[in-house]
This record gives C-alpha cells, sequence and structure tokens, in this order.
C-alpha cells in the first residue's frame, strides 16, 4: 500500500533579533516536516505577514518593537484562518505562559530549551494541540486584567512620555515621528483605554504600575 508523504507545516517567525532569526532558518531548513514562509523583526510586520500570506504556526517573540507578543496575540483573537501562534521568548516571568494561554495562543517555549524542545513544540502546535509549561491551574485568572494590555509596545511607550509630563512635539522628536502621528497614536491609546484625555490616560498608567502592571 502506497503511503503519501504528510504536507510540509508552513511557519513564519517573527523575533527582534537577527541572531534568532537566522538560526531558525538553519534550524527550520534542516528538518523535513517545516517550510519556513519568512521571517519579521516586529509585532507589526509579522501580522502584515498574516494579511498576506497563508501559513499554519506563527513562531514570535514576547518583547518585539511597535507590536509584542500581547498585542499580536490581541490583534489575531477571533481572526478567521489565524495561524496558531507558538511563543518562543527568553523572559523568565512566570505569568508569561498565563497570559499567552488567556490571549489565545497556541504554546510557550521558553529559549532556555533545547531546539529538539523547540521543533517538538512547533510540531505539536501545528497538529492542534496545545503546550505550556506547568502551571498550577489553582493560580489561573488570579492576575487582574489591565486596561494596557491591549496597547502595542509603541503605544505603551508613548503613554509612559505622557505620564512623564511630555508634549506631543517633544514625543515626536524622542521616537522620530511627526506630530501628527503622535496624535494618531495617542487616539488609539485613548480610544483602548477608554478614556477622553491625556489626563486620563496617565491616570490609567499610573492605576496599573500602581498595581505591579509591565506598562513601560
Amino acid at each position: 500500500m502506497e503511503t503519501r508523504e504528510q504536507p510540509l507545516v508552513d511557519v513564519f517567525v517573527a523575533d527582534k533579533s537577527p541572531l534568532v532569526r537566522m538560526a531558525m532558518k538553519t534550524l527550520l531548513a534542516e528538518d523535513p516536516r517545516f517550510n519556513l514562509q519568512g521571517t519579521a523583526e516586529d509585532g507589526e510586520l509579522f501580522l502584515r505577514a498574516v494579511d498576506r500570506l497563508t501559513f499554519r504556526v506563527g513562531v514570535i517573540g514576547w518583547s518585539m518593537p511597535y507590536m509584542d507578543g500581547a498585542a499580536v496575540l490581541q490583534a489575531l483573537r477571533g481572526r478567521e484562518r489565524a495561524p496558531r501562534i507558538l511563543v518562543y521568548t527568553g523572559e523568565t516571568d512566570p505569568d508569561i505562559p498565563r497570559r499567552v494561554m488567556d490571549l489565545g495562543g497556541a504554546g510557550f517555549c521558553s529559549k532556555a530549551e533545547t531546539p529538539e524542545r523547540l521543533l517538538a513544540a512547533i510540531d505539536t502546535v501545528a497538529r492542534g494541540h496545545m503546550t505550556f509549561p506547568y502551571t498550577d491551574v489553582s493560580r489561573l485568572g488570579t492576575r487582574e486584567a489591565s486596561p494596557l494590555d491591549g496597547l502595542t509596545a509603541r503605544e505603551r511607550e508613548l503613554l509612559a512620555c505622557l505620564a512623564e509630563g511630555d508634549s506631543n512635539a517633544r514625543i515626536a522628536a524622542r521616537f522620530g515621528i511627526s506630530v501628527h502621528t503622535v496624535k494618531f497614536h495617542l487616539k488609539n491609546v485613548f480610544g483602548k483605554l477608554d478614556v477622553a484625555n491625556r489626563a486620563g490616560a496617565v491616570a490609567a498608567f499610573l492605576a496599573d504600575d500602581g498595581r505591579g502592571g509591565s506598562a513601560v
């Protein structure tokens, strides 16, 4: 009886480190199960790839410029035919796997794991399963959701500048963008935080910081 070969699993990688992206290219190229569709250096570019490509698994970092892992997962929630997301990070915060799960991620793998463990995690996610490190399930859901969770990394940076009292012009100069772009980002921030102005946004930022949030 003739056996049919399993189709390759299309994978796309997003990580801020060029060394990690290069290593992932080599690792996936040497494994006959996977086909690397491409790589990106931040979350915004990853979402653009989602718009124009079709791939089964996205392997993304947690800390990325412009749009971090949390913001990417938030943007993909409820999206039809979205890739399954495996977060691959060197961050050691034990709460991150729980956040990945809460935001709809399919898996989590630490960069401290072996390459074989990473490949196994990608394969598990591609098969429709979930893979996470051991979590005390009695503690799931105990962290109070923060209104800042839906902000991108750039939006949180701008919010931090507001809290420092920076003007729009100063923020623009600091990030090398136009005042118009600053206003656009801040309008999005106000909408996501459900506040009407800068004062309301700063109050939300300070309240989150006071309970140990990760706004900056």
